[in-house]
């Protein structure tokens, strides 16, 4: 995570000095995904900078994708509208009910991004509900 210098410490999984108190965000996400760049620049202009993990390269999916299925759901966490997905077969699409964790972790794109872990929330995709969730 980056520092500001304004920032004086972080405190109990909070960032202080910050423009307002924010919990430590981590966002997982594409590093060529507009979406999650939309997320990111919004963080920034709220004062706070998320650290960066791109889930196809530094995400240990085995560790996270059990937690973010049992906050979020198949439903929620699957990209239904990505070309990874409109480009699976039929079998591959019924695993979705089956064993998400196995097809997300094979295919990281269907993810739904970005994924944002702050404190004891996780959201994923950048809606205004993701928005209201952080306080933005």
């Amino acid at each position: 995570m980056l520092i500001r210098p304004e920032w004086r410490k972080i405190q109990d999984g909070y960032v202080s000095g910050c423009t307002r108190d924010v919990a430590v965000i981590t966002l997982y996400g594409l590093k060529n995904c507009d979406t999650c760049r939309k997320a990111l620049k919004a963080l920034a202009a709220a004062g706070c900078e998320p650290a960066f993990v791109d889930i196809r390269v530094q995400a240990d999916l085995a560790a996270k994708l059990p937690a973010w299925l049992a906050a979020l759901g198949a439903g929620a966490l699957v990209n239904t509208r990505s070309a990874t997905w409109r480009a699976l077969d039929e079998r591959a699409r019924v695993r979705v009910e089956t064993n998400p964790m196995k097809l997300l972790a094979e295919h990281p794109t269907l993810i739904r991004r970005p994924v944002i872990e702050s404190k004891q929330i996780v959201t994923a995709g950048w809606t205004p509900a993701v928005r209201d969730a952080l306080q933005l």
